[in-house]
């Protein structure tokens, strides 16, 4: 008999090999594609179209860029192997709730070398560039520590003094919101990288689901304008230049199909970055609408880490950890409505869930 909706878990399938967690494969799509076909065979799984409940699962960022060691801009957490431990729980929940989830909306980090947050677009007096991962304040550009480096703006093929002009603009604009300032990331995501590809682990089970529940996933690209950094797959972080000219826009398409479903289920990395700000400007456009609409999200708490970058590797005085910022935000997240949950616990457990 078919169902439209399944309150059970399911096993997780005997391909799915955590040791494999930590490294980069190429997943075998036909051997997928049959286990999966025959997966929604043996456990009668109709085509997600028919859900009766509409559970969307975003996850953002889960790159290799971010979720691997040996790669760029590795989110270990101050536990050292957070992001590998969340793909494994993140991977393992899809299998177990694969009846359950609707829909799965995956976004990607994705940049080239010149970008408003990379060290090459500034240079000091003495021809040299910021340090990777560092901060950049409206203050170090006013008084001349560093400025725009003309190369750079050629590169984008930008007016050398609008671009200097924006630079200033940019981080006063984020110090004024409350937004973190301007960091100058070390170079990652990479749109023609390793990098930027979903770690192996989360691809295959994307993939699985997509075959077994007969939908399609949804991928969401952002972080391509170089003028402006985009944590947030919903809005950006500066909208416009110097002089009010739009640079960008708000993600209004994928931000009405959320709020559309019966609910909505986010993880990824960073849990202080990506994550956090996304969130933010989901319950932003909530609290526009209708606050109630909060109630309808659930995060997964152990499947998201913060930025925690070792002085060991900076060769900074202090660590750069950003754990207390992206707690403190997933408390605020809770006191307007929405639910912090754990990937191990039964989705019908959850507080609010009516399956």
């Amino acid at each position: 008999m078919k169902r439209t909706q399944m309150n059970n878990e399911l096993p997780i399938p005997a391909f799915f090999d955590l040791k494999k967690a930590n490294s980069v494969w190429s997943v075998d799509y036909r051997a997928r594609r049959q286990d999966a076909l025959a997966w929604a065979k043996k456990y009668g799984l109709n085509p997600a179209s028919q859900d009766l409940v509409k559970i969307c699962l975003m996850e953002i960022d889960n790159q290799n860029t971010f979720g691997l060691p040996q790669f760029e801009l590795f989110v270990g957490g101050r536990s050292g192997d957070g992001a590998i431990k969340d793909a494994i729980r993140l991977a393992e929940f899809k299998y177990r709730n694969l009846a359950k989830i609707s829909k799965i909306a995956v976004t990607m980090d994705s940049h080239l070398p010149f970008m408003i947050f990379d060290p090459l677009l500034f240079i000091n007096d003495a021809g040299d560039h910021p340090a990777d991962n560092s901060p950049m304040s409206s203050k170090d550009l006013l008084n001349g520590t560093w400025k725009v480096d003309p190369a750079a703006a050629a590169a984008l093929g930008q007016d050398y003094v609008a671009l200097q002009k924006h630079a200033i603009y940019y981080t006063e604009d984020l110090e004024r919101r409350g937004k973190y300032s301007l960091f100058l990331w070390t170079p990652h995501g990479q749109i023609m990288g390793i990098g930027h590809a979903l770690m192996s682990i989360i691809e295959e089970a994307v993939y699985f689901h997509s075959v077994a529940r007969h939908i399609q996933p949804t991928v969401e690209v952002k972080g391509l304008n170089p003028l402006t950094e985009n944590y947030s797959i919903l809005r950006p972080e500066v909208l416009t230049t110097y002089d009010n000219q739009p640079i960008a826009q708000k993600n209004v398409k994928f931000l009405q199909a959320l709020l559309k479903y019966d609910y909505v289920i986010i993880a990824g990395q960073a849990k202080s970055h990506c994550v956090a700000w996304t969130i933010d400007d989901l319950l932003t456009e909530i609290q526009s609408q209708d606050a109630e609409l909060a109630k309808k999200v659930y995060l997964l708490e152990d499947c998201t880490s913060p930025v925690f970058i070792p002085k060991s590797v900076t060769g900074l005085p202090n660590d750069i950890d950003f754990t207390d910022q992206a707690d403190a935000a997933f408390v605020r997240f809770a006191k307007a409505g929405m639910h912090l949950v754990k990937s191990t616990d039964p989705i019908e457990s959850w507080p609010g869930i009516k399956l």
